[in-house]
């Protein structure tokens, strides 16, 4: 196709040249020709300029055709390498917030390993969490034969998370302190007002709507502000001290 219209434009740019040459020959030989009457030589004008028109907007439109072609390959080349380096810079992004997600959980694990250095860990991920029961029960991949015993405590970066109700061999269940279990979410706790008062008092349960637990049974003139570290005191037996 391109070889096609290279050939056009050449026979078109004979064809004008031709034309122009002639019309000036004929111009010429007019002009010395003092008999032809004036309106004759305006009316051979004429005709070659019509013509020249004629046969030479084609190539113009040919000409300007490629032209419009190649700025549109140009265009679209250029676009394509945009969505690229947009499709590069998004795939950064989501690197970028994995990242420090995963940063920020190591950050909170060496905190917790610090404050249980005298206590021996297992660790352990989550394999297993029912849709129904979501906000109770999780399937952790450590049973017996790592050392897991019912009742042990759970917990992540942010703290103590549940119990471990059930062991198997490899396996065990743990219930949530989010579950609506009174035994899971009911245990005593402590917090340290920002003024150096401990204020003792227990974990009543969850709440569903705030997604918090409920921090009970404390005198009405203990003096608890939002952001007060609430931690588990070790009185009844169900959690270990400052968990």
């Amino acid at each position: 196709m391109p070889k096609f219209f290279s050939n056009k434009r050449l026979i078109v740019i004979l064809i004008s040249f031709i034309l122009a040459a002639s019309s000036i020959v004929f111009s010429i030989r007019i002009i010395n020709y003092s008999k032809t009457p004036p309106y004759l030589l305006k009316l051979t004008n004429d005709v070659i300029g019509v013509t020249s028109y004629v046969v030479n907007e084609p190539g113009k439109l040919i000409n300007n055709g490629f032209k419009f072609q190649g700025e549109l390959v140009s265009t679209y080349s250029e676009n394509q390498r945009l969505k690229k380096k947009i499709d590069e810079l998004e795939q950064n992004e989501t690197k970028l917030a994995v990242l420090t997600k995963e940063n920020k959980e190591l950050k909170k694990e060496l905190q917790l390993n610090a404050t249980l250095s005298d206590y021996s860990q297992i660790t352990a991920a989550v394999i297993s969490r029912s849709p129904s029961n979501w906000q109770d029960l999780v399937i952790i991949n450590r049973g017996t034969v790592n050392g897991v015993k019912k009742n042990m405590p759970v917990m992540s970066g942010s703290g103590v998370i549940g119990r471990v109700i059930e062991a198997a061999d490899f396996t065990s269940k743990v219930e949530l302190i989010s579950s609506n279990s009174k035994v899971a979410n009911h245990f005593s706790a402590q917090i340290t007002s920002s003024n150096g008062d401990v204020i003792n008092g227990v974990i009543t349960g969850f709440s569903q709507s705030e997604d918090a637990l409920i921090f009970g049974d404390v005198s009405k003139d203990s003096s608890i502000k939002v952001g007060d570290s609430v931690v588990t005191s070790g009185l009844g037996g169900l959690f270990l001290k400052v968990f």
